[in-house]
């Protein structure tokens, strides 16, 4: 009697410990989720062999410490820089290795918003099973994207850990821009291929999101489309406050810039208001975006944020 007493108790603290432990995944509790193209997605337990389609996915899966349980990643999933030594199935402009994808006979793939619906199909039709991961458009979507992804690597614990601090961090930022009056307008680049007429975040995007709660205005946000070209002329009429160089990582700068026929004219370019910014710390879903929402609301309000 005495013996099952103790046995029972030994269970039941190794049970605790083991769901409380960080970086340990539970591996016991069924899950069921709906994921982006709305299909219900059930598993027998935490995926332990994920393979990864987009860099978002891959950045949260090691920031909520499922990194030892990524099998294969895609050939832009480039941080944390650890992700570098997993298998690289292709993908972005090149096809992903389908071959090698189910070679890896992994628990699950993970798809996310530059994946298309019909690779999805193409790998379930392969017998794999897969997770869509739907893009957010603001920083309460992105916390809920690492809270699922928490629960499907079975480290739901240290999603809700992050996503507390990275929720405190945003609230920090709202307290003090919560009396700011001024709000500098801003045009910010994706693609300035066409210099007359770029590519700019439009309504209802992540960048709209992020600059207005970073206490500042997207000129781009009255435009029609969600990626939306604006002519030269219609940038002269709105003569943004500050211009934010999204490509500045395709080796775009502030001197190319006012080296545009016509741009010269522009307030952000005679001021010295044209910026290079860290495109991935917007576009990317993941903890790495509230480091964005800090930054832009330095550049936004310098004199708030030292």
């Amino acid at each position: 009697m005495k013996k099952s007493i103790l046995l029972t108790t030994l269970i039941i603290i190794t049970s605790i410990l083991n769901a409380c432990t960080p970086g340990i995944a539970s591996k016991s509790a069924e899950i069921t989720l709906v994921d982006g193209l709305d299909k219900h997605i059930n598993l027998d337990q935490p995926a332990q062999k994920i393979v990864s389609l987009s860099p978002p996915i891959t950045e949260i899966l090691f920031a909520v410490g499922a990194g030892d349980q990524l099998t294969a990643r895609d050939s832009f999933s480039d941080y944390p820089e650890t992700a570098l030594t997993l298998t690289d199935i292709g993908g972005g402009f090149a096809q992903y290795d389908l071959e090698t994808i189910v070679s890896l006979t992994p628990d699950l793939v993970i798809a996310g918003s530059i994946n298309t619906p019909e690779l999805v199909q193409s790998l379930e039709d392969l017998g794999l099973k897969v997770f869509y991961l739907a893009n957010p458009t603001d920083l309460e979507g992105t916390f809920s994207a690492i809270q699922t992804m928490g629960i499907i690597s079975g480290h739901e614990n240290e999603a809700d850990y992050l996503v507390e601090g990275l929720r405190s961090r945003t609230e920090a930022v709202e307290s003090i821009l919560k009396n700011v009056d001024e709000r500098p307008t801003v045009y910010y680049e994706l693609d300035a291929s066409d210099v007359t007429k770029p590519y700019t975040p439009g309504p209802n995007t992540f960048y709209t999101s992020m600059i207005k709660a970073a206490g500042a205005e997207n000129i781009g946000e009255k435009l029609e489309f969600e990626w939306a070209q604006i002519s030269l002329e219609q940038l002269l009429i709105d003569d943004p406050d500050l211009i934010l160089l999204g490509d500045a990582i395709w080796g775009v700068s502030p001197e190319s810039v006012a080296e545009r026929p016509g741009w010269d004219t522009l307030t952000a370019v005679k001021n010295n208001r044209v910026l290079p910014f860290d495109d991935n710390l917007i576009a990317r879903i993941g903890p790495r975006q509230v480091d964005g929402l800090e930054a832009l609301a330095a550049i936004f309000h310098p004199d708030l944020f030292k």
